[in-house]
């Protein structure tokens, strides 16, 4: 039985992202968001020149931190629209929420994809934007808020990490909390968010230098202990009629090969596009880019059609996945639109994935 109900339509808005893309000619279905500015909405008309005005005010800020709006619908039913991540601060994705007319009091669920604030600063300022008749935002969290993170390279403490919201302020916001650490579906069966994902390959170490503290909100005889692994980290997966699985992976300090092999063997479909930060930036992680890379270009079968590395993904990343992939690895950024319609006729074609080994070992 299906652990998610396939749709026939996916809509996906980058809300907040580290780029800004404007200019690299993209795939069917990728809408830059200038062209949504002049087509989908309706902008001034310049006195002087009678042609619409481009007015900057009303554009996407890139900002360090993921966020992506999920619009998925099946018969042509009602959409469902599901929050995936809020970004790093209270202002990046407000203003973009404004510039794309996002309409805000329809987002039926936040899903954070794991407790660090580049994904959860812009929360309690979204559920503050919803209508005092909104109908109430879940927010869906995974039971392991920590009290607090930092960076720790080489083991020595260079800083802490902004607080998460606390469930309480959730609340005191209107957000009704949910706390999930196994996978369910929801936006009415369409979405499927993950549990904890397992780790089973040999290069993907989590997220070095990481630290939790230990203790209580204000106990002074707290400390900091190593955690690399970040288990509350979560994806999500929406199963297009035809297509495939589009994966959304916010930050992938589980890695992003981890994350795909769960989502293969829960789903048994193949793997359409790729989504979110992979984590491959930094000097630390510059070995993990070639298996990486090699394991989605040439391993799995059939290999994903697109690949859109974003957020913390790097540039050395971006450049050997274009290397690999050519046009499947789409130069995706906030304010991008991207769009994918189920093929009834494709879905008669469609074989269970495998993977092949290209010495490698994962």
């Amino acid at each position: 039985m299906a652990i998610s109900q396939t749709v026939d339509r996916l809509v996906v808005t980058f809300l907040v992202d580290n780029c800004i893309e404007w200019m690299t000619k993209l795939p069917p279905g990728f809408t830059h968001e200038i062209r949504q500015h002049l087509n989908d909405q309706e902008p001034p008309i310049d006195s002087l020149t009678g042609v619409p005005f481009i007015d900057l005010e009303n554009f996407c800020c890139g900002a360090h931190g993921f966020s992506a709006l999920i619009e998925t619908e099946v018969n042509g039913s009602e959409p469902h629209y599901t929050l995936f991540d809020t970004g790093p601060d209270s202002r990046s994705l407000v203003r973009n929420i404004a510039g794309l007319q996002v309409p805000v009091d329809r987002i039926e669920r936040i899903v954070l994809s794991h407790w660090h604030s580049d994904h959860s600063g812009g929360m309690l300022s979204f559920l503050r934007l919803r209508g005092p008749v909104s109908a109430p935002c879940v927010v869906d969290l995974h039971p392991s808020r920590p009290i607090a993170r930092g960076i720790a390279p080489l083991d020595k403490i260079i800083g802490r990490l902004p607080a998460d919201p606390t469930f309480e302020q959730i609340e005191e916001v209107g957000g009704v909390v949910e706390k999930h650490s196994e996978g369910h579906a929801v936006a009415g069966g369409t979405v499927w968010v993950s549990g904890e994902i397992p780790r089973v390959t040999a290069f993907e170490g989590g997220f070095p230098g990481g630290v939790r503290w230990v203790g209580g909100e204000a106990d002074s005889e707290g400390k900091w202990v190593k955690e690399e692994d970040i288990m509350d980290e979560r994806y999500a997966a929406i199963d297009v009629l035809g297509k495939g699985l589009v994966i959304f992976s916010a930050c992938s300090h589980a890695g992003i090969v981890n994350v795909v092999k769960d989502a293969v063997a829960k789903f048994s479909r193949p793997i359409h596009m790729i989504i979110g930060g992979l984590h491959l930036a930094g000097p630390e992680l510059v070995e993990r880019i070639e298996p990486t890379v090699n394991f989605l270009a040439n391993q799995m079968r059939p290999a994903p059609t697109y690949v859109l590395p974003m957020h913390c993904s790097g540039f050395a990343a971006k450049v050997a996945l274009e290397s690999a992939l050519g046009q499947g690895c789409v130069p995706a950024g906030v304010g991008i639109k991207v769009e994918v319609n189920g093929d009834g006729d494709g879905e008669q074609m469609m074989f269970p994935p495998c993977s092949r080994k290209v010495n490698l070992q994962t």
